[in-house]
């Protein structure tokens, strides 16, 4: 059971990656949106399998990965669901539309960002349990590792403001550097559910 979970885990954040870089550039919006809860959710799965099958010397380390990815699946959660509840469906209008909409830089970009931080930080300490077997798995854990490393841009662009809706080509930039991400992150999903099928049941 255990491994199937970090399968269906590794498997939802392949789809929702694909679907987000897909949706990024073509849309709906909501689908993008709900490709992004997806990938949360799929986090949460995935992080609880690298616990289950960490190392002995590291189960703090898989533990904080469970941890931060669940503070990082519940910021996601809240910004995109409020984006295919309460913006797509309501009239908001003055403040309510600066804060609520995602598309504004304002309060629910930065609490995204945050989010994102805390997914960087929960996939570095995931990295720290990976049992090494093979290439494929030194792979897997280097790219945890060096994903940690978007902690400090996602924690620090919302304190330094660099996004702003008057910002120019704010929306281009946005979108370049999540399709990086996009193409940085896949291989993460790939590998995962490399490592749980090959793991020990």
């Amino acid at each position: 059971m255990d491994r199937k979970i970090g399968l269906t885990g590794a498997a939802v954040v392949i789809v929702g990656v694909i679907v987000f870089a897909v949706c990024m550039l073509t849309g709906p919006l909501a689908l993008c949106y709900g490709a992004s809860i997806a990938i949360a959710w799929g986090l949460v799965m995935m992080n609880s399998a690298f616990f289950r099958f960490s190392r002995a010397d590291a189960k703090a380390a898989a533990m904080c990965a469970v941890a931060f990815g669940t503070m990082y699946a519940l910021c996601n959660s809240i910004v995109y669901f409020v984006q295919i509840t309460t913006v797509k469906n309501g009239a908001l209008t003055g403040v309510a539309a600066q804060l609520l909409d995602y598309r504004t830089f304002s309060m629910m970009f930065d609490l995204d960002m945050l989010g994102y931080c805390l997914m960087a930080v929960s996939t570095f300490f995931a990295g720290l349990t990976i049992r090494v077997r093979d290439k494929g798995d030194r792979a897997l854990k280097a790219l945890l590792l060096i994903h940690g490393a978007f902690a400090v841009t996602c924690f620090a662009m919302p304190v330094l403001g660099v996004f702003s809706s008057g910002m120019e080509g704010a929306d281009w930039i946005g979108t370049a550097v999540l399709e990086f991400w996009c193409a940085f992150f896949l291989p993460i999903g790939i590998l995962s559910y490399r490592y749980f099928s090959l793991a020990e049941k």
